[in-house]
């Protein structure tokens, strides 16, 4: 049985077990309310040709889809309901690889976004950051920031999902607008290292991390990159135990309930337009689904943070 069946069996055994109650409204409904004016779009970007290692992560957009199925729409202990956030889902972008399909992502937000709206994009590998970034800024970073949570620099040479990052900076986005969070040991080389430097991009490594706290990293990463800010986070950021299905993902990475704190509190930035999830191959994943699922939960933390924005 391949990766994509296994998934697909996975996902429809385990919905014919799930019970109905009208007093646990599920996440997935919330997702496939679509309001007409949206706070929170989510869109999938199926990209994956150009990645460095084989991948399938073109495949994750509707697993995070499916996953969203487990969960409730309440957040306890920030007493909020993601159903009083207005939501639509944009579906996905299918052809996004290449400089065609790269085209094709600008034509696809340029038409469907609602530049008032939170735009969430589930990748699909990391080249997405380029294409998602360049298209909610029509094609002008002059005035954008960028916020990575990431294991690697992605400022590599040539066209991949290790190279969004130097792509972008080539395009005109401001390096020293840039920050890049949770970069690992033993997982770069010195030359990008180096590269990252002589740019001028503030650099946390993942030991920062764990003496500091995320709300004052973050506060002090958007202060860097200013206003319009895209937030980039790549799973591999996390521990391996957490992320078995992001390829590079690394031991001694930041834990689930980290990644989850991440994606509430940059969502609650109004400077934040946008926001990636990438490098999840869900056909990979462990037979639990923990990756794919921690994805979803990310995605609804973000629809918690936006509930409970800062009032500056």
């Amino acid at each position: 049985m391949s990766g994509s069946t296994g998934l697909g069996m996975w996902f429809i055994l385990n919905q014919m077990t799930l019970t109905e109650d009208p007093n646990w409204p599920r996440a997935k409904a919330w997702l496939e309310s679509n309001s007409s004016t949206p706070d929170i779009e989510v869109v999938g970007v199926r990209a994956h040709q150009t990645s460095i290692s084989p991948t399938n992560a073109h495949l994750t957009p509707d697993a995070v889809r499916e996953a969203l199925q487990r969960y409730s729409t309440y957040n306890l202990s920030q007493d909020v309901d993601v159903q009083d956030l207005k939501v639509k889902d944009l579906g996905n972008i299918t052809d996004v690889d290449f400089f065609d399909g790269e085209a094709n992502v600008l034509k696809f937000i340029s038409e469907h976004h609602n530049p008032n709206a939170l735009l969430v994009a589930l990748g699909g590998d990391n080249s997405i950051t380029y294409s998602v970034m360049q298209a909610i800024n029509n094609n002008d970073l002059s005035n954008a920031g960028l916020i990575t949570f990431d294991a690697h620099f992605d400022l590599r040479d040539g066209i991949s999902n290790g190279s969004p990052v130097r792509r972008l900076i080539e395009a005109g986005l401001n390096p020293k607008r840039i920050v890049q969070i949770g970069i690992a040991d033993f997982a770069n080389s010195k030359t990008y290292a180096q590269r990252a430097k002589d740019l001028g991009v503030t650099v946390i490594p993942r030991s920062e991390i764990h003496k500091s706290t995320i709300p004052g990293i973050i506060k002090n990463a958007i202060s860097i990159a200013g206003e319009n800010i895209y937030v980039d986070i790549d799973v591999d950021v996390c521990d391996r135990s957490v992320a078995p299905a992001c390829p590079a993902s690394v031991p001694g990475g930041i834990t689930a309930n980290q990644l989850r704190l991440i994606a509430r509190e940059v969502a609650r930035y109004k400077q934040v337009k946008a926001i990636d999830f990438t490098e999840v191959d869900s056909s990979k994943d462990s037979t639990d689904h923990r990756t794919t699922r921690i994805v979803a939960l990310a995605l609804l933390e973000i629809a918690a943070g936006r509930l409970r924005q800062y009032s500056a």
